[in-house]
């Protein structure tokens, strides 16, 4: 079992491998996606995740964009760990020293659950200044009730645990329990295609000890709090069926954001954009050329 996704292994047909490259900035060696001609648009996808959750959708947004899409540090194919760690400050800081070198200025930023709260983040500590941001089943507040305590302990639990990420590890290997684990957590169906890629990552010890990192290092009341000073248009695409993110709790993170709005998608999870990406794609268009 590979600690680590390995590029000529878990790898070898990766969703738009064409378009990949790596690139070194200080600690960590970027995998990083970047395809299409136009406005540059960033992609950051949420925890757990990787590039391949664009496989549809990035080639779509490229007719229209240039598209930069990295593994965050600890997911897919990124290697090394950023000054700060994992938390969203350091991720924030990371995806724009990541910028700086790759020499791209983004108009436009959308992110995917926690890919979104680093996106705001960014804007918010001046990283970027896009004309906009684009949250897609945005991870932005807390989670309610009695989540909202043990949520953040039982990360925290697991990242002390050097077996923790083993063990999830070896799960995702038995038959069929990633797409079971997909459908509870998220609400979604996606294909058969991307609960593979779902199953190599999950499969690697090295990618599940970045997300319960990512996990336990998460801070989302200090996002809370910063919510009221985003001045950048931010569109919350949300869908109804999202088990893992409430879309009572995308009203009410839409709500503290002057320039805030929310766009429902009837019947899609935590993943609507891996399961319509067309119809999120014509979203995005609409808003971002509105203005």
């Amino acid at each position: 079992m590979s600690a680590a996704p390995r590029w000529d292994v878990e790898g070898r047909d990766w969703p738009n491998r064409s378009h990949s490259r790596f690139v070194a900035v200080g600690r960590v060696r970027w995998h990083v996606q970047v395809m299409g001609a136009g406005p540059v648009l960033l992609l950051l996808h949420g925890t757990g995740a990787a590039t391949h959750s664009w496989r549809a959708l990035a080639p779509l947004l490229a007719e229209h964009f240039t598209i930069v899409a990295p593994d965050l540090p600890g997911h897919g194919f990124t290697i090394g760990r950023p000054a700060g760690g994992l938390s969203m400050p350091a991720m924030a800081r990371a995806v724009g020293d990541l910028l700086r070198v790759l020499d791209v200025t983004p108009r436009i930023l959308v992110g995917h659950s926690a890919g979104a709260a680093i996106a705001i983040r960014m804007a918010l500590d001046g990283l970027a200044e896009p004309d906009a941001i684009i949250g897609l089943d945005a991870a932005l507040l807390p989670f309610p009730g009695l989540r909202a305590k043990l949520f953040p302990s039982l990360a925290r639990l697991l990242f002390v645990n050097p077996l923790a990420p083993h063990f999830f590890a070896r799960l995702a290997r038995t038959q069929g329990e990633t797409d079971r684990f997909l459908l509870r957590s998220t609400g979604s169906r996606i294909d058969a295609e991307g609960v593979g890629f779902y199953e190599r990552l999950f499969a690697t010890p090295g990618h599940c000890a970045g997300a319960i990192t990512m996990m336990a290092d998460w801070d989302l009341d200090v996002l809370k709090r910063d919510l009221p000073r985003l001045q950048t248009r931010l569109l919350a695409v949300h869908g109804e069926a999202d088990a893992a993110i409430p879309l009572a709790s995308a009203r009410e993170a839409v709500a503290l954001v002057a320039n805030g709005r929310l766009h429902a998608l009837a019947g899609l999870g935590h993943l609507a954009h891996e399961e319509q990406p067309g119809a999120v794609a014509a979203i995005l268009r609409q808003f971002v050329e509105a203005g």
